[in-house]
């Protein structure tokens, strides 16, 4: 079992292109069946946060390939695109 707050602490990173996407800053539960339906990955700003911010990324849980001990390994196309199955 892993706590929210060990699961936050993660780098999540694309396994299509070995990038650090960011870290988990919220995750959406279904409240009828409990299970959790996506995470939002917070991405950092420009200049230490000062100058704008880059959008969230909201990924379905389906899209996690592993959950390891530092990191967590995803499956995303990009900025502006859906994640898939593929």
């Amino acid at each position: 079992m892993v706590k929210i707050s060990e699961f936050q602490i993660k780098d999540v990173v694309n396994v299509s292109d070995g990038k650090k996407l960011g870290n988990i800053g919220d995750i959406d539960i279904n409240l009828t069946t409990g299970k959790i339906e996506a995470i939002v990955i917070s991405r950092s700003g420009r200049v230490l946060g000062f100058f704008g911010k880059d959008e969230d990324i909201v990924l379905p849980w389906r899209n996690i390939l592993k959950i390891g001990e530092d990191v967590i390994l995803v499956k995303y196309n990009g900025i502006g695109q859906e994640p898939t199955d593929d």
